[in-house]
């Protein structure tokens, strides 16, 4: 029973890092376009609901 124990913390730490691993390979790079491309879209949206509510006054 105490091996159980023993392996789930064991396993614990190597989820934690492969996490970590990978935020380290996405980087700053990675994490600047994905927010970009997220404000591009809002931006799409808003300017696309602001131009159709206009076509219909």
């Amino acid at each position: 029973m105490e091996n159980n124990n023993t392996e789930q913390q064991e396993q614990e730490p190597k989820q934690g890092k492969k996490w970590i691993g990978y935020l380290k390979k996405l980087g700053f790079a990675g994490f600047m376009f994905f927010l970009i491309k997220g404000l591009v879209w809002i931006a799409i949206f808003v300017f696309g609901a602001k131009g159709c509510s206009s076509l219909m006054e």
